[in-house]
């Protein structure tokens, strides 16, 4: 079902859910990595979402592919797909920063790693309502409006989940053993 089906006012309250989880989202991961939970070990969670991440930038290509093939089924499925991908990544992350304490960086290369960090940590909450939006644009039928705001969209999310695997893979040797 699209969006353009529902009265102007339920579109209008989509629209607000999107921008209250794009706000609330950053907040409640900042409040939870204050909550410590000990005598769980989900150690093993870190190359899961760093996997998640790499599947996520494997689906937002097949899904530029799908629609510069002008195939849109498949397109709207592979972004689906990502945005699964995005919620569950998030889910574990969360889950594995209440249960662990932080690891700290000890590479040769710390200006390189916490610059490809830090950008991957900002623009992972920007683009939290920049790919909503955009989604919510095509929903409503609005493909313009979601052709201009997936010049950005598309880059960022790709960016986010390719630096995920990034700074996973920098970081993991000096996870505890």
């Amino acid at each position: 079902m699209s969006i353009t089906q529902l009265p102007k006012e339920k579109v209008a309250i989509v629209r607000k859910i999107i921008i209250s989880v794009a706000i609330v989202v950053p907040l409640v991961v900042a409040a939870l990595f204050k909550v410590k939970i000990t005598g769980i070990d989900l150690g093993f969670l870190p190359r899961i979402y760093a996997g998640l991440n790499a599947l996520t930038a494997f689906f937002l290509i097949l899904a530029l592919l799908a629609v510069k093939r002008k195939n849109i089924v498949q397109h709207r499925l592979f972004i689906r797909i990502c945005l699964l991908l995005s919620i569950l990544f998030l889910l574990l992350y969360i889950a594995y920063h209440m249960t662990s304490d932080p690891t700290s960086y000890g590479g040769n290369y710390p200006a390189t790693y916490y610059f490809i960090l830090i950008s991957h940590i900002l623009l992972s909450i920007a683009v939290i309502p920049i790919v909503l939006l955009t989604y919510l644009f095509a929903w409503e039928g609005d493909f313009e409006r979601h052709k201009k705001w997936n010049k950005f969209a598309f880059p960022i999310w790709l960016y986010v989940a390719i630096t995920g695997v990034i700074v996973y893979l920098m970081i993991a040797p000096f996870y505890p053993a």
